[in-house]
């Protein structure tokens, strides 16, 4: 992405999201000025003083420190947003993005405490620097106490210790599963560990009968540890054990040796673009296999990109939200409502990160990074009485309640973060039936 020559920002897209105006401004639009700058500069009105030119602005400037006074304690509440706008894993930034924008659209429809939540977002361009440059902007520039993002293990990972750390600043990550993040316990996430997956993984691919496994993983933090923590858990061989990176025009080579390898099964770790090269290459040259995949392989582009029939028969393990609790199921309406098609489990974890921050903001005894950090946590606890939406959580909270008094049960599922800020989580088992994926189980774990 090329720097916009009309604009101060600097190889990201600056987007601000309000409930009243929804994403309006999504992607496409680049503000180049703040509020202040709007009505056109300022003049010099001393000609029009009186005869001294002489001009008393004692007035004037007491009136501009009220209404900055006012503006600070009626304005919105601002907090940030890193998100894959474009790289490689826009995809998911896109769900995220429609996500947040009906998250907006219920808390802005209540309010918190008569003001209105508004989102600052960057774009990491789903990578580690970008996500640091993103992520410096929104803490040193727009000064906000707390940020949710990002997509990436990595990129979150590289935000918390490059940005958050050490800082009073919340970051809550919308959809990493690394494992590693766990070894960060300050930096929140709302979508489930990796561990999981990958135990589910091993134990599938045992009970499918298979003994020997060839495995290809993304060269990066989350690939490295979902494939480590596999390993682990699998009891049979592992025949083929290779990295690969990111944006090549071909993997021939690891298709033609994951082949060579004799592993009748072969586990992606691979994001969507990378895997969907390695199933055109696989199914040109006729290799026959049962693949198996973690949550990255699987996509709408992944689909429409491979042929009918080259992924059929393919299990994927992927986090879920509760499908039948009848909070997602208004969500899901919604979302498909909105914009023409189901929602993605990524989507529910925006979601959530939205009105999971909004109960903190209102529960908090003032907009600080360190006030956020004593609510983030406590608002959706289990010692509180359950609700399933921010309307009745806000409600207990306007009538005197504190943070603890509340237990929000989030439409991705329970929000019960462990001491190493990680949430229960749910898996749900999909199958590549002629091209499409089907649903076949759940796994809570």
């Amino acid at each position: 992405m090329s720097r916009d020559t009309t604009s101060a920002t600097d190889r990201r897209t600056y987007l601000r999201v309000a409930g009243a105006t929804g994403l309006a401004a999504f992607a496409g639009c680049v503000s180049t000025t703040d509020d202040g700058d709007e009505a056109g500069g300022t003049s010099d009105d001393s000609s029009e003083s009186g005869g001294s030119g002489e001009t008393d602005t004692g007035g004037e400037d007491d009136a501009a420190s009220d209404d900055a006074d006012e503006s600070a304690s009626t304005g919105p509440y601002q907090i940030g947003m890193v998100d894959s706008l474009t790289g490689s894993l826009s995809a998911f930034g896109e769900r995220n993005q429609r996500g947040v924008e009906l998250a907006l659209e219920r808390v802005n429809e209540q309010g918190i405490d008569g003001r209105d939540l508004e989102l600052i977002v960057e774009d990491s361009e789903s990578e580690n620097q970008g996500g640091i440059a993103a992520a410096q902007k929104l803490v040193n520039q727009d000064e906000v106490p707390f940020l949710i993002g990002a997509v990436g293990s990595g990129v979150s990972l590289a935000i918390y210790e490059s940005v958050i750390q050490g800082t009073d600043v919340v970051q809550l990550s919308q959809n990493s599963t690394g494992l590693n993040l766990t070894d960060f316990p300050g930096l929140l996430r709302m979508s489930p560990s990796g561990r999981t997956q990958s135990l589910a993984l091993a134990n599938l691919i045992a009970e499918d009968g298979y003994d020997e496994v060839a495995i290809t993983y993304v060269n990066n933090d989350y690939g490295q540890s979902l494939t480590d923590a596999f390993v682990d858990a699998w009891d049979g061989d592992v025949v083929y054990n290779t990295p690969h990176d990111q944006e090549q025009q071909s993997y021939s080579g690891i298709v033609a040796e994951m082949n060579e390898s004799g592993a009748d099964a072969w586990l992606f770790i691979a994001y969507q673009a990378e895997f969907t090269t390695m199933v055109n290459e696989v199914y040109s040259s006729g290799y026959e296999a049962q693949f198996y995949g973690a949550d990255s392989v699987s996509g709408d582009t992944v689909l429409a990109n491979t042929p009918e029939g080259s992924m059929d028969g393919m299990k994927i393990v992927v986090p879920s939200a509760p499908v039948e609790e009848e909070n997602y199921q208004t969500f899901a309406a919604d979302f498909e409502a909105e914009y023409g098609q189901e929602p993605t489990s990524w989507a529910a974890y925006a979601y959530d990160c939205v009105i999971n921050a909004a109960l903190a903001i209102q529960a908090a005894d003032e907009f600080t990074g360190a006030a956020l950090t004593d609510t983030v946590r406590r608002v959706s606890g289990p010692e509180g009485e359950t609700v399933t939406s921010f309307d009745a959580a806000s409600d207990i909270l306007a009538d005197g309640g504190g943070p603890d008094d509340v237990d929000y049960q989030g439409v991705s599922g329970p929000i019960d973060f462990n001491e190493a800020g990680d949430p229960v989580g749910f898996l749900q088992i999909l199958e590549v039936q002629a091209h499409e994926y089907a649903g076949t189980g759940f796994i809570e774990g």
